[in-house]
């Protein structure tokens, strides 16, 4: 795929913050080549803020975007199944501060994209390859990426739970593989924590039907899990989004140890400082760009 893409119809969707537990609408619509991707609150005139490294603001238990001090919460879920579509500009109009929750995975997002459909632009698609490491070491947490032919994520969980334990999954950008196992894998949670959580103002929109739940011995869903290992899915599915914070598609392999929203914010940080560590390639496998100022900014990652 050489050329930015946009949707090619404005579609909308509705549900609660998982946080704030209020009613929010979205819609997405087509945007010009260059764009990226670019929040905007209709409930505060149209307030724009752009899914960017300098706009992230909260990455405790969501990636949270602020500016002016505006808020959008919780936009990893449709951050990462906008980069798995090879969405690279869109307006996101949202009328609350949260963007909804859905089922608790990308797999609503990713029906909304497809619904909507793709419109190839004329200006070109670039990708910052990688192409020496970079590492983010938190105490026993770490993150690095390294030089690769294209989009691939390696990433180990470790939780004391009997359905969880040591967790690791690898996976490569594309879409038939995104769709089938990880866009399905929901954001989880530990009931022993929950009055902690309500106490402190959040997950006030958090049930059995947007998150797994935790006991001490199994899950409180009656449906049980999508997948054995789906908390290391969907710790894959929300650092895919969290590097949309790059501004640029990576071509590299991302291996995450216990990391987390801070973690994967921590390495887009450190990437766009060490601007030696990647050059622009106007395609996968391809010679790089003339020069970073003359690449678009492009705020999504490439499916294969």
């Amino acid at each position: 795929m050489t050329h930015q893409n946009t949707i090619a119809r404005a579609v909308s969707t509705e549900g609660i913050g998982l946080h704030t537990g209020v009613p929010v609408h979205v819609r997405l619509s087509p945007a010009p080549s260059g764009t990226g991707i670019v929040f905007k609150r209709v409930d505060l005139d149209g307030f724009t803020i752009k899914a960017k490294a300098k706009n992230v603001a909260r990455v405790s238990y969501a990636t949270s975007l602020m500016r002016k001090g505006v808020l959008i919460s919780t936009t990893e879920h449709l951050l990462s199944a906008l980069a798995a579509s090879a969405v690279d500009n869109v307006f996101v109009e949202i009328d609350n501060l949260e963007v909804p929750i859905m089922d608790g995975s990308a797999i609503p997002f990713l029906k909304l994209i497809r619904e909507a459909g793709l419109k190839q632009q004329r200006a070109p698609r670039s990708w910052a390859k990688i192409i020496k490491p970079v590492e983010v070491v938190d105490g026993q947490k770490r993150i690095s990426i390294f030089p690769a032919e294209d989009f691939k994520i390696t990433y180990r969980i470790s939780f004391n739970h009997p359905l969880i334990g040591d967790q690791e999954r690898t996976f490569t950008m594309n879409l038939p593989g995104y769709e089938r196992g990880i866009a399905p894998a929901r954001t989880f949670g530990f009931f022993d924590e929950v009055e902690m959580l309500r106490q402190s103002g959040l997950i006030r929109g958090g049930s059995l039907e947007n998150a797994i739940v935790l006991t001490k011995t199994g899950v409180m869903n009656p449906e049980g899990l999508r997948f054995p290992d789906e908390f290391c899915r969907h710790k894959i599915l929300d650092v895919i989004g969290d590097l949309v914070m790059f501004g640029r598609p990576l071509l590299g392999h991302v291996v995450a140890d216990r990391a987390g929203h801070a973690m994967h914010i921590a390495l887009v940080s450190r990437l766009l400082r060490e601007k030696s560590a990647w050059k622009l390639v106007r395609a996968p496998h391809a010679s790089p760009a003339k020069s970073r100022s003359e690449a678009p900014a492009i705020a999504a990652s490439p499916a294969s």
